[in-house]
């Protein structure tokens, strides 16, 4: 495994008020939900990088304001449609 450093000011995690290991959680989780949300990793792979299940991961996107599906209005109108 590759690990991959970056460095935070003391300030930074002062204002958000987390350890560093809380702070390196939530930037894997916010990390892998970005990945996801722009197409670039699978749900499953994105739910490895986030030391997640699937099955958790998932659920987990609309608390970072990511969709689950990302399908335009016209996509699910068709979806319907052909239902």
């Amino acid at each position: 495994m590759v690990m991959i450093s970056i460095p935070c000011p003391d300030s930074v995690l002062f204002s958000l008020k987390e350890t560093p290991e809380d702070f390196a959680r939530e930037a894997k989780r916010l990390l892998a939900v970005k990945l996801y949300e722009m197409g670039k990793l699978s749900s499953g792979r994105a739910a490895e990088l986030a030391g997640m299940s699937p099955i958790s991961f998932l659920p987990s996107l609309s608390r970072y304001g990511a969709a689950i599906f990302d399908l335009s209005t016209e996509e699910l109108e068709s979806d319907f449609q052909n239902a």
